[in-house]
């Protein structure tokens, strides 16, 4: 099982991708928490170049509360990443964590039919996206 889902896009900006990706998350009921620009950090950081690469965290708010109280310390993987890269000019790739595998390490099975729901709709956005 691979520990995320993935597409490749090409004919888009990689801003038009982050938006693209945005949208695809906001349809399937997910919000976008926070928004990590790894270029500007490791370029501000290490002074290191970096190709374009943003991690969105995103939130289903519904399926985040059950799992919190099915396992209080799942926050410690909340929210889910989703990414969003530059392979180079004008490929850009879109991959999702697959809920399912990081879940697996958590023995509570409560976890395992929210993962499920969470994996399924995280599926339909990187299917979703063109």
């Amino acid at each position: 099982m691979e520990y995320y889902y993935n597409i490749t896009i090409g004919n888009v900006s990689f801003d038009e991708a982050v938006e693209k990706t945005k949208e695809a998350l906001q349809k399937e009921g997910f919000g976008v928490l926070t928004e990590i620009d790894m270029k500007a950090t490791l370029k501000k950081k290490l002074g290191a170049d970096f190709h374009n690469y943003k991690i969105l965290g995103a939130c289903n708010a519904p399926f985040a509360h059950k799992a919190l109280q099915a396992e209080d310390k799942i926050g410690t993987m909340l929210p889910c990443n989703v990414i969003v890269q530059e392979k180079e000019d004008g490929v850009i790739e879109i991959a999702a964590v697959n809920p399912i595998a990081s879940m697996q390490a958590v023995k509570n099975e409560d976890l395992g039919s929210i993962a499920k729901d969470v994996a399924d709709k995280l599926g339909k956005v990187i299917d979703s996206i063109e």
